[in-house]
Order: C-alpha cells, then structure tokens, then sequence
C-alpha cells in the first residue's frame, strides 16, 4: 500500500501532462525521422560535392568583387604545355619587381615542367613576392613556399633551385590531378589535392582567398591589362610588407 501511495503522484503527473507529452514524442520523431532521410540522401551522391562556382564570387571585403572563375591561360607563345596551356615566351609586366626579378628562371623552371610562366609566376608572387629565404609559422620554406616533406633527405631546402624543382613540380603534378583546372589547381597548391576534391564549401577560408587572387591574377592577364587590380588588393591585403622584405634580400629598390 505504501509502494502505492508513492507511484499516484507520477500517474497523476502522467494524466495530467498527457497531451503535452505526446506532442513532444512527436516532435523527436520527427526530428529523427528526418535526420535518418538526410543521411540516406547524403550517402546516396557519390564522391565530393560539385564546385560551386558562383559561391567563388561572393567575395570578402579585401578581396577582388569578380575573380575569373575559370581563367583561360594564353599568351604569345607557340608550344602547349601540361593541360593544353599556351606557354608564352615571358611573364606579365603586372608582377611586382621582386617577382620579375626572377623572370629568367620562371620561365626556364616553367619550361621544364610544361606550365605556363605567368602560372608560375603568379604562385611566387603569392607565396614568396620572390623572397628566396621566407619561411612560413607553418614551416613552409622559400621562393614557392614548399613544406619539408617535399624534399629529399639532404636537399638545401631553400636553395632557389631546388625549392622551384619541388614546388614548380609540385604544381605541374596537381594541375595534371585537377584535369588542367588552373583554379582547382592553385587550391591544391595551397590546401593540397584531397582539399581541392572537397569543393569550394570544403575549403579553409586561406584557400578560398589563394584561389580568389591566383585566378584573379591570372585572368587580368588573359585580359591583357598591364596592372593588375587583384594583385593590388593582395599587395593591400598584406602583400606590401612581403615584398619589403623580398626587395631587401634581393637589394632592390
């Protein structure tokens, strides 16, 4: 009888609150239920999510407002490269000096693996502004920025050659990944190939913005200006002080 007496009050709890209860049973059904339909539909598309690339558009404050989606690299040259690019003889003139500093071997090291120059270049100016000795917080070394692991034991990591033998082969290697996607490319570069694959919702903001300038660049080259707006907003965006300490190592102006 006392075991009894101590139950009434949750029965009464449970008459009491029936109705409430039953419509909080069916909202968590509902919820799981639909959760169960997202996975099934989730698993149900192979592979990564496609590229979006009016997303690519949207850009952030700093950033150009219209980078090229898909810049079409061409130049006055005669021989195609890695991807069906158009090698051209020489780089813009819309690279800082520092970049340009170093056109001679851009365009031999692009030869060498089949890329356009203007690519190559454009991937310095990003990484280095032709700082052969920058070292990044995350380890990355020299005119390419390239992380150990891409050397071989022993290899003076910051010797411009060797650092353009792995960086500039390191590019020709994703570009050929990517199918000859110059923008998804420039986001392997930066994020690496199983990066790039996850499209552009699966990317760090970084490499959001790696692809905004190197595509952006690129295409006010296909577009034959000689400045180019997307490289001065890098330069604005903190570019400036890298090149400062590029144009000192080098004893530019």
């Amino acid at each position: 009888m006392e075991s009894q007496m101590q139950l009434d009050p949750i029965r009464l709890f449970l008459i009491r609150y029936q109705s409430a209860l039953v419509i909080m049973m069916g909202f968590a059904c509902a919820f799981l239920l639909g959760l169960l339909l997202w996975n099934v539909a989730a698993a149900a598309v192979p592979g990564a999510a496609p590229f979006d690339f009016e997303a690519a558009k949207e850009a952030p404050a700093g950033l150009s407002s219209e980078p090229a989606a898909e810049p079409e690299i061409s130049g006055a040259g005669n021989d195609e490269g890695a991807a069906g690019q158009q090698i051209s003889g020489g780089i813009s003139p819309v690279f800082t000096a520092e970049v340009r500093y170093w056109e001679p071997q851009i365009v031999r090291w692009a030869a060498e693996h089949g890329l356009e120059p203007n690519l190559v270049a454009t991937v310095m100016q990003i990484e280095s502004c032709g700082h052969p000795l920058a070292i990044s917080r995350a380890g990355a070394r020299g005119l390419f920025q390239v992380m150990p692991f891409h050397f071989a034991a022993g290899e003076e990591m910051l010797d411009p050659e060797t650092n353009a033998k792995r960086g500039v082969g390191f590019l020709a290697e994703v570009l050929t990944r990517m199918s000859g996607d110059v923008g998804l490319a420039l986001a392997a570069y930066n994020g690496g190939p199983a990066a790039a694959a996850r499209g552009w919702d699966g990317w760090p903001a970084e490499t959001q913005r790696y692809y905004r300038w190197g595509t952006g660049i690129l295409g006010d080259i296909a577009s034959g200006l000689t400045e180019s707006p997307t490289l001065q907003q890098w330069l604005a965006a903190g570019g400036h002080s890298l090149c400062r300490q590029a144009a000192g190592e080098l004893g530019l102006p």
